[in-house]
């Protein structure tokens, strides 16, 4: 085989909401959990569920401040990117290992029913504004 290939594409939920820090160099980095849960019948022909949790980390400082602005605990999307592992020292002086998401684009699926039971205003603007080259 001639190449390699890195992607991942995922629809989920957030878990929370982004968590944003700044850099003063101008730099961003946006991190928030995403849920994937897959849906199956076992052997007993019980339904069963299995949810898989994925950290994104959103580096450009545009598809950052969209993430800033726009998503919320529960909101779906779908996101583009790059598995990436890291290694640590944590204050015990072990090392960890992290494997994140490292995004590269986000679409907005649709505004979390939750946030619009009319104590909150929904959202302005159509949700594909922000789909394509983020």
């Amino acid at each position: 085989m001639a190449g390699t290939l890195n992607k991942v594409m995922l629809i989920g939920n957030l878990g929370k909401d982004p968590e944003v820090r700044t850099f003063e160099n101008g730099g961003m980095l946006v991190r928030f959990p995403v849920a994937t849960t897959e849906t199956y019948t076992n052997r007993e022909g019980e339904k069963k569920e299995s949810t898989e949790w994925h950290t994104i980390i959103v580096r450009s400082p545009r598809l950052g401040e969209v993430c800033e602005r726009h998503l919320h605990k529960g909101d779906k999307v779908y996101i583009e990117g790059k598995i990436r592992s890291r290694q640590w020292t944590d204050e015990a002086g072990q090392t960890r290992y992290t494997v994140e998401i490292a995004a590269d684009s986000m679409t907005m699926l649709g505004p979390n029913p939750m946030r619009h039971n009319g104590s909150e205003p929904s959202r302005p603007g159509n949700n594909d504004e922000y789909a394509d080259d983020l």
